[in-house]
């Protein structure tokens, strides 16, 4: 006997067998809003005509930007998306139920989202392979991964199966630097190639990074960690790096609960 719905059940499956998952996203409208405002953010800061087609703006911004500046365009959009209100609440529903499965229904969400713009040839945007758990992030936590143009092969990110992962991690001693670990686990990588429209989920367990994108667009995408609200915090605490987004009544009573005095 399960108690998991049919549905359910799959997608839990495939992400404890593989450590990612991969789906359309929840809600298109949310997406679709916080694509148009990084790429009129972006527009406004270069001091260029908003563009009517979003996604290829962004996808061609390299042709706008020189590499030595990208880094400040980043900062700027970055920060503009996050002092938006609605922002927060946008991305989660673009994975609002598959969060809810993986995680919890009682959630934490990292207080800022993060932003990468990879364009073509540029070696200054590379994310080593690493696993975030090993620089003090809890293992209970799930990153959701939003591109906003397509990506696959060098555009995309890589990511190590959790099978693969744990045969190589268990000769991590072995390993004199994060090329030679690269090199290593090359042909076990995965590369998933995701649409316009998709969205990524995986455990940061497994080791992951990026190259240098040498595809002929730019990547846009941004990543934030969620994690149930009562498994254990590492480095990166709540009211710190995290802020509680999801509690139920019942915690909430039982929060609130002070026993009867007596005598």
């Amino acid at each position: 006997m399960t108690f998991w719905r049919e549905d359910e059940r799959k997608l839990a499956e495939a992400f404890v067998r593989d450590g990612y998952v991969k789906q359309a996203a929840e809600s298109q409208d949310d997406l679709d809003r916080i694509r148009d405002l990084l790429a009129d953010t972006t527009a406004d800061y270069l001091e260029l005509p908003r563009a009517t087609d979003k996604g290829a703006f962004l996808d061609h911004i390299q042709d706008k930007v020189e590499i030595e500046k990208l880094n400040k365009l980043r900062m700027a959009v970055m920060e503009k998306m996050n002092s938006e209100p609605w922002v927060r609440l946008a991305y989660f529903n673009t994975a609002r139920r598959a969060l809810e499965i993986l995680v919890g229904n009682e959630l934490a969400m990292q207080l800022r989202i993060n932003l990468s713009i990879q364009i073509p040839n540029d070696k200054s945007s590379l994310l080593p392979v690493h696993a975030d758990v090993w620089a003090g992030d809890s293992p209970y936590e799930v990153v959701l991964w939003v591109p906003y143009v397509n990506v696959r092969r060098s555009k995309t990110m890589f990511i190590l199966p959790r099978e693969k992962n744990a045969r190589h991690q268990a000769k991590m001693g072995e390993f004199k630097s994060a090329q030679d670990l690269h090199n290593a686990i090359e042909s076990d990588l995965d590369w998933p190639t995701i649409n316009y429209g998709e969205v990524l989920l995986f455990t940061q367990n497994v080791m992951h990074g990026n190259i240098v994108n040498t595809e002929p667009g730019t990547r846009w995408s941004t990543n934030c960690r969620f994690k149930c609200l009562f498994s254990p915090f590492h480095d990166k605490k709540l009211g710190e790096f995290f802020e509680p987004i999801l509690i139920r009544p019942a915690t909430t009573l039982g929060i609130q609960y002070k026993f009867p005095s007596v005598g």
